[in-house]
């Protein structure tokens, strides 16, 4: 299994986790409850929405004696300059991209934690670390959103259309940890259609693709939370 994080507004700046996740990657995401005291009932809790996202795993970053070793997946990196990139990016908050090809993941996130030790004679590290997603926010004014010019409208009366009506095309929302392969076999029971999915959406995958700071969806495998697509 391989992990591969890049700089959400630098794509050159990327990181290939040097060995595979020492256990299986936990992905944890519980519902968020409040709690009423209603009279004769004493406390209740009703669901409110869902709680933070969280990835986790931990691993080892293996010393320069074990180089050759199998479960090393790329040219080996030095434990304190693995364990330097990562506690850099998680100072800085740095948004990255994090995919996780086997797993399933390919999520824009923080690092929420990352803590690491060394041990042994080897020079190797173990490290834990865990992600949460990671959201551009932006706070609008009521004149931005138009609230408003709406209030001084006058409602306008509508009269029953006489035309036919024509049958709307399906559209789908894009949500974290889409890929065209996973929104191809939700929909249609088949990987095989995403080829179809993205070549009727490509304008507006490359769109999104580009004001997320790349030159291109790689032909759609970048893609992002909130776009609309419509099914072929």
């Amino acid at each position: 299994m391989g992990a591969i994080l890049k700089e959400l507004h630098n794509s050159a700046s990327k990181f290939q986790f040097p060995s595979m996740p020492n256990e299986n990657v936990d992905v944890k995401r519980e519902t968020s409850y409040q709690e009423y005291n209603i009279l004769g009932k004493g406390k209740m809790s009703y669901p409110s929405g869902m709680g933070t996202q969280i990835i986790k795993w931990s691993g080892y970053f293996w010393g320069a004696g074990r180089k050759k070793l199998a479960s090393v997946n790329q040219k080996w990196i030095a434990p304190k300059t693995c364990a330097s990139k990562l506690k850099n990016w998680q100072t800085k908050k740095t948004p990255l991209n994090l995919v996780v090809s086997e797993a399933g993941i390919n999520e824009d996130v923080t690092i929420k934690s990352f803590e690491y030790k060394p041990f042994g004679g080897h020079g190797d590290y173990s490290y834990e670390i865990s992600f949460v997603p990671y959201g551009d926010m932006k706070i609008y004014t009521t004149k931005e959103l138009g609230i408003e010019k709406k209030a001084k409208k006058k409602k306008k009366t509508t009269r029953p259309s006489t035309k036919k009506s024509t049958k709307k095309k399906k559209t789908y929302r894009i949500v974290r940890g889409d890929t065209l392969c996973g929104i191809s076999r939700k929909k249609y029971k088949t990987e095989s259609k995403w080829r179809n999915i993205y070549n009727a959406n490509k304008k507006v995958i490359e769109a999104a693709a580009k004001k997320h700071g790349r030159r291109n969806s790689d032909n759609g495998h970048w893609i992002y939370p909130g776009t609309v697509l419509t099914l072929p």
